[in-house]
């Protein structure tokens, strides 16, 4: 834990302190940012605060008065419910404006891990509570240089791979086929080899199945790569060491022949409004604008409702990057979640608008972008056209 960057954040947003909750295990994120580990036994209540200024103060019930100890401030100690809420609300004293793990409306249900019951005990004590959405995308998505090095280097890898992977397709097709899941299992083995690892996956979608945005192939359902199919993989891992920053893509092609005109004219709408997300994010870099994730989304979902395809785009334009895939940081989202959150400098994120037609194909085209102070660059190829395998 960086307390005096903590309270720095804390200063610049204007709050008087952030107000750490848990039991059980149930806010994961506390016990990062706080540096706390995660494997602590833990069956009791425990709060910390920080100020924005000053000593943090701990609050731990008796029977496991050590569990934060690994942390910097004074310690009060309770055992009674009624003895907690005598000492919470001394710890908090003067303070009035405080930022917890907390979404109002659920509205960032990533970051809305503090129960209902302890936001009513707290306003009962006359607190504000505000949303910690911003001072988290800060401790948990912004990068270090360590590890925005390490997204360049995996997304060399899987750019090689991946080019690789398509010309084994069409080699394979051509020698008497393959099928879904044997082209996973060789774009697995081809990761392996590069020293990268990942969560699961990657996909490998064919016709109708690429219209299912979340499909994965098995070896019971895969279904055969032939001659005239439409494919869709999407692929991501990062190298094999702590922290290091995943890279995620998502490319569309054709297996010998020329797409359809329909075909065609859905992935160029899909490109046009990643290039229209991508843009305003630049543009707002390159100003020293701040720019919310619902701001990209709007763009590229702008671009899609004007060809007539609104319906068939079904999900964000994006999420955040980071050492776990789907990261803490701002999503592109005003689908799901009117996400709010700005998209931070040292922070990487996907661009990847979709339109499905089910039963029949769909297209998506995943890049990534890494934010930096004054820019926005997109990290690693980027596809114009449609594969031809």
């Amino acid at each position: 834990m960086n307390l005096d960057a903590i309270q720095t954040a804390l200063r610049d947003q204007q709050v008087d302190g952030w107000l750490f909750y848990d039991h059980h295990y149930r806010d994961p994120l506390a016990y990062r940012i706080l540096g706390m580990g995660e494997n602590l036994h833990v069956t009791r209540r425990w709060f910390y605060f920080i100020p924005a200024a000053g000593e943090p103060v701990k609050l731990v019930h008796r029977i496991e008065a050590g569990r934060l100890d690994s942390l910097p401030g004074v310690k009060n100690v309770y055992s009674s419910w009624q003895e907690l809420e005598e000492q919470l609300q001394a710890m908090l004293v003067g303070q009035t404006r405080i930022a917890m793990q907390y979404s109002p409306r659920n509205a960032i249900m990533y970051v809305s891990l503090v129960d209902a019951g302890t936001v009513e005990l707290l306003r009962e004590m006359g607190k504000e509570i505000v949303s910690s959405v911003n001072l988290v995308s800060q401790f948990e998505a912004v990068l270090t240089e360590a590890q925005m090095a390490t997204h360049f280097v995996a997304q060399e890898k899987i750019d090689r791979i991946l080019e690789a992977g398509w010309k084994e397709m069409g080699t394979q097709v051509r020698a008497g086929g393959t099928d879904e899941f044997a082209m996973v299992e060789w774009l697995q083995e081809a990761m392996r080899r590069e020293g990268l690892v990942w969560e699961h996956g990657p996909n490998v979608s064919v016709g109708a199945n690429s219209a299912d945005s979340h499909y994965e192939p098995n070896h019971e359902s895969s279904k055969a790569i032939r001659q005239g199919d439409f494919v869709l993989i999407d692929i991501w891992a990062k190298l094999e060491q702590a922290g290091s920053c995943f890279y995620d893509i998502t490319w569309t092609g054709v297996v010998d022949r020329e797409p359809t005109a329909r075909e065609q004219l859905v992935f160029e709408t899909v490109r046009d409004a990643r290039d229209a997300a991508v843009g305003v994010v630049q543009r707002a870099f390159a100003a020293g604008t701040a720019i919310a994730g619902w701001e990209a989304d709007d763009a590229a979902r702008a671009v899609i409702r004007k060809a007539g395809f609104g319906e068939w785009f079904t999900h964000r334009t994006g999420h955040n990057i980071g050492p776990v895939l789907h990261g803490n940081g701002a999503n592109l989202d005003n689908l799901e979640t009117h996400d709010e959150r700005l998209i931070l400098p040292n922070t990487c994120f996907s661009v990847e608008p979709g339109i499905y037609f089910v039963g029949e194909f769909g297209v998506r085209s995943e890049i990534n972008m890494m934010a930096r102070p004054g820019r926005a660059e997109v990290t690693g190829r980027v596809q114009r056209e449609l594969v031809r395998v």
